[in-house]
């Protein structure tokens, strides 16, 4: 298992905490979309949430959808995650370059900017759970440190870090989230809260060969921690030509016989894994019979 979710309990309970090692994930997106560093950071970033996030979901056909829109250069990314670690997502703005914050740190919450954080939960309800915050820094950790408090009311601590190397690969990549249960005594979250002033970024703890294991060791070691599982995590699109033949077909009649009339072809292209879809006129007049 390469890229992997744990996830866990401590204090008896009263803490549950996620942890992620995801580098390959973010080194596949970073192909696909052809991005910067400042960019592969930010989407490596909220693809490491989006995947810990997920593994909260319960039901196999459950969804989580992040998405920031910024003023920033970077514009806003889209990202994807279900309860079995797989995750996809793109950048609007991939070739987004600005000078680093100081040396060796990149500058992700220039690239954001300010805007928003919109959080939906498609877990089966008639209506997708949808929540927004206005974004705090737009370095994604502690934007979603603020959702976690305002939206769902749930006190939240989280890290988030994608690591570059200077030919623009991925290093490494990885983060954390813990999460106050009721029953967290004040003790316990006093600890808690003196470790994460002190503890180290998360790219300097996953590039001293840190587990996910071990950083939630080092986070909750002394509060009763329990590794309760293990899942692999991996950049995966679900897109295929069959899914996007039914999209087309959606768009109705009308439309699809002024894309027959004015064109002559159609093609489509998916955000998230960048594969192009192309339709001679023979499939639209195939795809206009099935519209009627």
């Amino acid at each position: 298992m390469n890229d992997y979710i744990v996830r866990a309990t401590a204090g008896n309970g009263s803490i549950r905490a996620f942890a992620a090692t995801t580098g390959e994930l973010v080194q596949k997106a970073r192909e696909i979309h052809h991005t910067s560093p400042v960019a592969s950071a930010a989407l490596g970033r909220l693809l490491t949430a989006a995947a810990m996030m997920g593994s909260m979901l319960k039901g196999e056909k459950d969804l989580v959808t992040l998405q920031i829109r910024g003023n920033g250069p970077l514009q806003g990314i889209v990202v994807s995650g279900d309860c079995r670690g797989q995750v996809k997502g793109y950048v609007f703005n991939p070739n987004v370059e600005l000078p680093d914050k100081y040396p060796g740190k990149l500058d992700v919450g220039g690239a954001v900017g300010a805007g928003y954080l919109d959080v939906i939960k498609d877990i089966g309800m008639r209506e997708p759970y949808a929540g927004r915050i206005e974004l705090v820094t737009g370095e994604i950790a502690e934007d979603l440190t603020y959702y976690f408090a305002q939206s769902e009311q749930t006190p939240s601590a989280v890290g988030l870090g994608v690591l570059v190397e200077t030919d623009t690969s991925i290093r490494c990549a990885g983060g954390f989230m813990i999460q106050l249960l009721p029953g967290a005594d004040e003790g316990m979250v006093s600890r808690l809260e003196e470790k994460l002033r002190n503890v180290p970024y998360v790219t300097d703890l996953l590039d001293a060969g840190k587990t996910p294991e071990e950083i939630l060791e080092l986070l909750l070691g002394d509060m009763g921690l329990r590794i309760l599982d293990r899942l692999p995590a991996a950049f995966t699109c679900n897109c295929d030509r069959q899914r996007v033949e039914k999209a087309l077909i959606s768009i109705g009649r009308e439309e699809l016989e002024k894309i027959i009339e004015e064109d002559g072809r159609a093609n489509l292209h998916c955000h998230f894994c960048a594969k192009e879809y192309d339709f001679s006129e023979a499939d639209l007049l195939r795809l206009l019979e099935e519209a009627k």
